[in-house]
């Protein structure tokens, strides 16, 4: 067997068909149950009952009876024939009952991929203007937020560990950027390269556990008070806006620009720099340059002029602005220019004859 047939064949066993996806649950396998009253009223916007502590009202809560496995749950559903973008809740909670005839698509959102509907989640629920008061639900359409709140954790090592603990639970849902645990709070952050992921991991790991049998509260993360992340982000969300609106313009558009820009600003195409601060460095030095004259360029002004001893004037123009005129003058004269013509006179108007607004009278004077 030659070594040509061995790589083909080690690249046909690496790509794998998706299989239909298996139906999570059956139906009525899972047992529905009703929240505890803890509150004399009952919230539909919230879904809950309104009064007592706001501790109270999540210890009330009982870990999920089921969980997704992307590993055995992905697969192809009805979603991926009809060309729906959006995930299938039920499936990250781990309790669809559908399988292939889901009209969801049951496997992690693309995050190369924009869906249709920016003001959506991944699961095609809209979003409000405003984080819910206990940061819950969809989450807001005016902040990209890829960091999840996980509270309640059982701590049984140090910091490292818990991290080491938290990474292997939910890199399962997306690739993250990082984890931040505040030891001994039972607190930690989880930030996702994409929001899709987050949205995802934030229902998936909703009321489950990780290795103590604690039952976690997942929420989303209010935004980062330091300066430095501030800026980071924004910086991202720049380079995103800057990414999608060059890849929705024509390609010798983008190049006809970036060549206008290098030809301005004197930089060769082949070695100019990305970074907008290098460049304005560059051009900024170069004009500084442009504007110092050299040796050989210096014209003295004529004797007559630096005879001249400078006259008060009590006009609108210094002085200095005077011999300054003067000087440019003599300039433009021994070029040849001589003085521009002065602008052509314009003929006053004649006066209005017949009844101006002084020939009008009230009627009540005397």
């Amino acid at each position: 067997m030659s070594a040509t047939e061995a790589e083909t064949r080690v690249a046909t066993k690496k790509v794998k068909k998706l299989k239909p996806a298996r139906k999570q649950v059956k139906p009525g396998d899972v047992e529905k149950k009703e929240a505890p009253q803890t509150g004399k009223e009952y919230n539909i916007w919230y879904n809950k009952w309104a009064g007592g502590d706001r501790e109270d009202s999540y210890s009330n809560k009982v870990k999920s009876q089921t969980r997704c496995s992307i590993k055995r749950d992905a697969g192809l559903t009805r979603a991926n024939t009809t060309g729906n973008k959006y995930c299938c809740l039920f499936f990250a909670r781990g309790c669809c009952p559908y399988g292939w005839e889901c009209e969801y698509l049951h496997m992690l959102p693309d995050a190369s991929s924009a869906l249709p509907d920016t003001s959506k989640d991944c699961f095609a629920r809209d979003k409000f203007a405003d984080y819910r008061d206990d940061m819950g639900g969809v989450g807001s359409f005016q902040r990209q937020n890829r960091t999840l709140y996980i509270g309640r954790i059982k701590e049984t090592g140090t910091g490292v560990e818990t991290e080491e603990v938290v990474r292997r639970h939910f890199k399962e849902w997306g690739e993250i950027e990082k984890i931040r645990v505040l030891q001994y709070r039972s607190v930690a952050f989880v930030t996702y390269v994409s929001e899709l992921n987050a949205q995802f991991a934030k229902e998936a790991m909703a009321c489950q556990s990780l290795d103590n049998d604690e039952i976690l509260n997942v929420r989303w993360a209010t935004e980062d008070p330091n300066p430095i992340s501030k800026v980071a982000e924004k910086r991202r969300l720049e380079d995103m806006g800057r990414e999608a609106i060059q890849a929705k313009m024509d390609p010798r558009i983008v190049e006809a620009v970036r060549s206008m820009r290098a030809l301005e600003e004197g930089v060769d195409m082949d070695a100019e720099d990305d970074s907008p601060e290098d460049g304005r460095e560059s051009k900024r030095q170069r004009l500084v340059e442009e504007a110092e004259p050299s040796e050989e360029q210096v014209v003295e002004p004529p004797p007559s002029l630096q005879q001249e001893q400078p006259q008060q004037n009590s006009g609108i123009l210094s002085a200095d602005a005077l011999e300054g005129l003067k000087y440019f003058a003599e300039i433009r004269k021994k070029n040849g220019l001589g003085l521009a013509a002065p602008p052509p006179k314009v003929a006053a108007a004649p006066p209005p004859q017949g009844l101006g607004l002084g020939d009008y009278a009230s009627d009540d004077e005397e």
